[in-house]
């Protein structure tokens, strides 16, 4: 089946839970780094109350022993630690009481799942819907993807993030090594490069809070140490670019991705566009260029991933706006609920997970093998193989 997993919990449920299938025995796990991944989605400047309420820590409880995975499911537990406040709110046993006093919501807010998902799913309280559509469930994601990219650090494989933009402001590009683009986007508070731009993204998100508002933003996720042919030409859902696509539309609130320079190339020329083959002894084959941000064809060509997703700006404002009351038909301004007024560095970091999630998948789907030595003897023989080409 290859590697996958499934999800489950509410906002403000007691648990996330996860089980992630298809790791191969024989990985080490380090906890530590888990929990870490986990504390770096909760940072980030412009979050909001419920980040000081909670530190997120993933608690194993199945498919790992002595530090080792076994090959078995892993099933992942994240507490909501703000759980105690919704106990009688969020029970899963019948409860008397008002729609007051269930919290009952009746109220779609624009930009949100509530009226689509209390229409698909025929809920006649949205509090079904927004609880488990919230962003929320980005932290088990996020505890799943660090699964992956421990996996990837077996094999060499770096995972960097940072952002570009956060609303009217666009950080100046540098091309740094990755451990220097890790550690000095760890360092700022909006995950940038330049300690100038840091400043006035600080400021910027404190003018839009000001004003009740929200701001969206550009985040990258660059991947290096890729082998050569994860991915292939031969199906449309085998393409790996598409499917990094589609994992990063599948976080909250992204609305768009792009590969390398994406969009750009619709003003280019070819000759502008297309990277160079060019081939040495110690290289072997390789581009002179990455424009492509690592793919041809679906397929990885040893070039850096490079990816690119747009975050729309967080719909639940403090300035709300117009919706229409599903139970009396009549307009009224958007209830509010707890929200950050900007998230762009908390996305980032999922979009880092996301994106080591797919590259993971098609690692194993490469290059097999039930244990961690199988595939690293089946990735030797694959190495070989490219080099007698």
């Amino acid at each position: 089946m290859g590697l996958r997993y499934l999800t489950a919990g509410e906002t403000h449920g007691p648990q996330l839970t996860a089980i992630v299938e298809g790791l191969p025995s024989n990985l080490r796990l380090d906890f530590e780094e888990i929990n870490f991944q986990l504390q770096r989605r909760q940072k980030g400047y412009g979050r909001g109350r419920r980040m000081q309420i909670e530190t997120d820590t993933a608690n194993i409880v199945g498919g790992v022993r002595h530090g080792y995975t076994t090959g078995a499911p892993v099933a992942i537990v994240v507490e909501n630690k703000d759980w105690t406040h919704w106990r009688n709110i969020m029970n899963i046993e019948p409860i008397e009481g008002t729609d007051e006093e269930k919290r009952r919501v009746h109220r779609p807010r624009p930009g949100h799942a509530d009226l689509n998902g209390g229409l698909k799913y025929n809920l006649k309280d949205l509090r079904n819907v927004l609880e488990r559509s919230s962003a929320r469930e980005t932290a088990i994601r996020v505890a799943c993807g660090a699964l992956a990219r421990q996996l990837l650090a077996e094999f060499g494989i770096k995972v960097a993030g940072q952002v570009i933009r956060i609303g009217e402001i666009e950080a100046p590009y540098k091309e740094l090594p990755i451990d220097e683009l890790i550690a000095v986007t760890e360092a700022s508070s909006v995950r940038v490069t330049d300690p100038e731009t840091e400043k006035k993204m600080e400021a910027y998100i404190d003018e839009i809070k000001k004003e009740g508002d929200s701001v969206g933003g550009i985040v990258e996720c660059i991947v290096e140490g890729v082998p050569i042919g994860l991915g292939s030409h031969v199906q449309y859902d085998r393409k790996l670019d598409g499917r990094i696509a589609q994992g990063v539309l599948s976080i909250n609130a992204f609305k768009g991705v792009e590969i390398g320079i994406g969009f750009e190339a619709g003003k280019l020329r070819g000759s502008q566009v297309h990277d160079e083959i060019l081939y040495t002894e110690e290289q072997g084959y390789h581009r002179r260029t990455n424009r492509l941000g690592g793919f041809e064809g679906g397929m990885t060509n040893g070039m850096p991933v490079v990816v690119r997703g747009v975050m729309k700006p967080i719909p639940t404002l403090y300035k709300p706006l117009q919706s229409v009351d599903i139970d009396t038909k009549e307009a009224f301004t958007a209830q509010v609920e707890r929200s950050d007024a900007c998230a762009v560095p908390a996305a980032s970091v999922v979009m880092e997970h996301v994106v080591a999630w797919e590259i993971a998948k098609a690692l194993l789907e490469k290059f097999g093998g039930d244990s961690i030595e199988e595939i690293r003897a089946n990735m030797a023989a694959y190495q070989a193989q490219l080099e007698r080409y």
